[in-house]
């Protein structure tokens, strides 16, 4: 099956919580990655998102970072209200 990712970054002006955090992320830059598998039998070019993990940016050479699984929308809900 062919899959496709894209990456983009978003930034936090404040802490924010996402379903399955186990505590409040802090405000930061974090890059996003979203896998997408096409989708086959179809006449045409189509793709289903599969997969979405937001990682923080490194603060100090060397640290450990954890990728989180997130759903898109809530994360999209996220900014929104951090915007506000």
């Amino acid at each position: 099956m062919l899959t496709r990712s894209h990456r983009t970054t978003v930034v936090f002006r404040r802490p924010f919580m996402l379903a399955g955090f186990d505590r409040p992320q802090p405000a930061g830059t974090y890059d996003v990655e979203t896998e997408e598998e096409l989708l086959e039998g179809l006449s045409f070019p189509a793709y289903r998102r599969v997969a979405t993990v937001m990682t923080p940016r490194a603060r100090q050479p060397g640290a450990l970072l954890q990728a989180l699984a997130v759903d898109p929308g809530e994360l999209d809900r996220a900014l929104a209200s951090d915007r506000e």
